[in-house]
């Protein structure tokens, strides 16, 4: 069963206990505005289940109407601050699997490297990431054991609203991941915090490492066991993928190694029963919902009740433009926007009339060579995510606005190539079972052992992580953690602003606490270098 969190049903009145936490951009704090409504929502236990959607609904939505109108957070478009669509371009611009045509405010400066401290950007998704905390926050103070029982919600009721608590400490900690990952320090607050009388504490990378540690830890006996909640929703598979991401990366956010954990939890996702989709492709359709063994944590998508400019329907629209039909992606337009660099394409030659299938580029009219970041021609859109079903149907929104496909947060194929690089940085476990799930993902990408290899290295998993997981918005960070994002040794088209690519400052690793909440927040430090 799909977890549809947005639709109709679940706009009722009572989320806005919780919606007054708009624009609190520099506050996780904040109350909402009248207590009379918070109690009578939590008073009701069947408002519950729509409060926990509208907690999911902030990765997928911008507003509180179904849709990008009145958004969550002030200073910027509803569906330009989309999370999703911000969170990817955080992700990809800046590196060489995406570059946009786009010159709309400081976006040109992520792909040139440039970004300052005021970019909005960058300030949208930090407001998203810190909109969802203090969401989070919020359902988790409104459902302790005692005030359960204070509501005379006892039974199985309170035993389910136990585990929307759960679910909501699990998107708390996803949201604080990225948060590490992206900014490095920063406000901290948590359900136990004062509210509303004094600005958030800041808290120091190496310590939100330990406490999303410790979250995730906890709740990975809490949550339902894998592939038993409705999809779309988290269950302990979703937090040991999470607890593998941050292992994977710890070196990077505390200076300490954890490979051998990286490798025990994408091990447990990996006996957990999910398998691969025999058609890689189909992993990025409109009904990819549909018979999905390999997805662990999906951000859902219908283009009927989540009508957002952002998302999906950002990722498609935008890399739809030049000569491509938009009617064979679902659509009824394309942004001209999103396209990748040459870097990428590289990663897919045919060998011996061997293709491996997961290389899909529009490059009819488009040149190969960027000389231009902002002519659309320039560069090739990778064309995998797409608004058709498997039977060619577009999405159900008959307009061609917005698209059904979900965005995969989680999936199996980055299990396998997490275990596979943590053996390679010595982290336990076999080389050969590393090798055998390299394969079993070429496998498929190739339709035959034509692909298959004999041997990994740790530039191989880099470039087999870009093959498989390519716009799925982890290349920066795998960037970083192979040393090859701002380095001179590694370099892609207009890296750094240079049309051949340069270093560029180590500093840009993190990126800048905006201005805004440092203006607001005297507890917070801006990151070096701005």
């Amino acid at each position: 069963m799909t977890f549809k969190y947005i639709n109709k049903t679940m706009f009722s009145a009572g989320l806005t206990a919780v919606l007054f936490l708009t624009s609190c951009e520099n506050d996780l704090n904040r109350m909402p505005e009248t207590e009379v409504t918070s109690a009578s929502v939590y008073a009701d236990f069947n408002n519950y289940k729509s409060v926990l959607a509208k907690i999911y609904a902030g990765l997928a939505m911008s507003g509180q109407n179904g849709g990008d109108g009145d958004p969550d957070i002030s200073g910027i478009d509803g569906g330009t601050s989309n999370y999703i669509r911000q969170y990817f371009q955080l992700q990809e611009l800046p590196t060489d699997e995406a570059v946009i045509a786009w010159g709309d405010g400081s976006l040109p400066d992520l792909h040139s490297m440039t970004w300052s401290a005021s970019n909005e950007f960058i300030a949208a998704l930090y407001y998203r990431i810190y909109y969802q905390v203090g969401l989070s926050n919020e359902f988790i103070r409104e459902t302790t054991d005692e005030k359960l029982a204070s509501r005379n919600i006892t039974g199985a009721n309170a035993e389910e609203a136990k585990m929307f608590r759960n679910e909501a400490r699990f998107m708390r900690a996803l949201s604080y991941t990225h948060a590490i990952d992206l900014f490095g320090n920063g406000p901290f607050a948590t359900e136990t915090s004062e509210v509303g009388t004094i600005p958030p504490q800041r808290i120091e990378r190496k310590e939100l490492f330990n406490y999303i540690e410790s979250e995730l830890k906890d709740l990975e006996n809490l949550l339902k066991d894998p592939r038993t909640n409705e999809y779309g929703r988290a269950d302990k598979a979703a937090v040991w993928m999470l607890l593998s991401r941050l292992y994977l990366n710890a070196e990077v956010y505390t200076g300490q190694a954890r490979y051998s954990d990286a490798r025990v939890y994408a091990e447990k996702v990996i006996n957990a029963g999910y398998s691969l989709k025999a058609n890689y492709g189909e992993l990025f359709l409109a009904d990819n919902n549909l018979d999905n063994n390999e997805t662990i944590f999906s951000v859902n998508y219908d283009g009927t009740h989540t009508r957002t400019f952002g998302g999906t329907t950002y990722i498609i629209h935008a890399s739809t433009g030049g000569s491509m039909n938009p009617a064979n992606f679902g659509i009824n337009s394309g942004w001209g926007g999103l396209r990748s660099t040459k870097n990428i394409a590289a990663l897919f030659p045919a060998t011996d009339g061997s293709i491996d299938k997961r290389g899909t580029f529009h490059t009819d009219g488009q040149n190969l060579e960027i000389n231009n970041v902002a002519t659309f021609t320039d560069g090739y859109p990778i064309t995998k995510f797409k608004n058709i079903k498997r039977n060619g149907q577009a999405g159900s929104d008959v307009a061609g606005d917005f698209v059904d496909t979900d965005f995969p947060m989680f999936r199996l194929g980055e299990a396998y190539l997490t275990y596979a690089e943590a053996v390679l940085r010595g982290g336990g476990g076999s080389t050969a079972t590393a090798v055998q799930y390299v394969n079993l993902l070429r496998q498929r990408a190739y339709g035959n052992n034509s692909g298959n290899v004999s041997s990994i290295n740790l530039d191989f998993i880099l470039d087999e992580r870009a093959r498989e997981l390519s716009w799925e918005a982890v290349r920066r960070t795998d960037l970083i953690r192979f040393g090859k994002f701002t380095s001179g040794s590694y370099l892609w088209p207009f890296k750094g602003g240079v049309k051949d690519g340069k270093a560029v400052e180590d500093f840009r690793k993190l990126y800048p606490i905006p201005a805004s909440d440092l203006n607001a927040n005297p507890n917070l430090i801006q990151n070096p270098g701005y």
